[in-house]
């Protein structure tokens, strides 16, 4: 099982994280593992969690689709040095965040993600966030609120903002969305129940998700679930 901060050490020796250069090109920075040669193909864009960085989610892409171009973005907010985050906590207990920072951060993310899909020739609907904890409620926003941003999400230990649930109605425009949905049924920190909740939701919002319980798993990711994405995105890209 990978706790979230140790997957690039698992999956990524520190050779190459020193080797990666820090980009500044986009409205927020990120790292990159591109193809210059790879036109039209899928781009697959991390966020990552509450108090992490950029550096943490990238090295899941040695165990992606090959062919696909991978970015790595830091959250706008910064909490300390190496930490990040995309939107403050309100209180305490679950992310509930704070309507200014999610407006904020909603807003130059889906600024970078229409410049990085013309920087690297790729069409919206072959965009893909895949989000952890704090990254996978920003997926939802992103997703839901500016679906023809992006082809789909992949929503890792995440949840639905209550202020986000209360303004989603049917929309025909949200239906063409590809949807993956992780989520340990030990997680303490945003409970098994926000993963099936959310589930729910979006499949009384005719979409159609594809939900995936990990027996046992806290508020991490394991192989069993990177396999799992993996799989999700190679069935997106026949």
């Amino acid at each position: 099982m990978f706790k979230i901060l140790a997957l690039l050490t698992l999956l990524a020796s520190a050779t190459v994280q020193a080797q990666t250069p820090l980009l500044n090109d986009l409205p927020l920075k990120y790292l990159e593992q591109a193809n210059p040669e790879s036109r039209h193909q899928p781009l697959v864009i991390f966020l990552h969690g509450y108090g992490s960085n950029e550096q943490d989610l990238f090295g899941i892409k040695d165990e992606l689709p090959a062919q696909y171009n991978f970015l790595s973005v830091q959250a706008p907010v910064r909490l300390d040095e190496e930490s990040y985050q995309w939107f403050r906590k309100k209180g305490e207990g679950a992310y509930n965040g704070e309507t200014d920072d999610l407006k904020t951060s909603a807003k130059v993310l889906l600024d970078f993600i229409g410049q990085a899909a013309k920087k690297y020739q790729t069409e919206p609907d072959k965009v893909f966030l895949v989000g952890f904890s704090q990254g996978a409620i920003m997926s939802y926003e992103l997703a839901l609120r500016h679906p023809e941003a992006v082809g789909g999400i992949a929503a890792l230990s995440g949840r639905i903002l209550p202020v986000l649930k209360s303004e989603l109605k049917p929309d025909e425009k949200r239906q063409k969305l590809a949807i993956f949905i992780g989520h340990g049924t030990a997680d303490k920190r945003l409970p098994y129940k926000d993963g099936t909740d959310a589930d729910s939701l979006l499949q009384r919002l005719s979409l159609k998700p594809e939900f995936h319980g990990y027996e046992g798993l806290g508020h991490n990711i394991n192989e069993a679930e990177v396999a799992d994405l993996n799989a999700w995105l190679q069935r997106l890209n026949p």
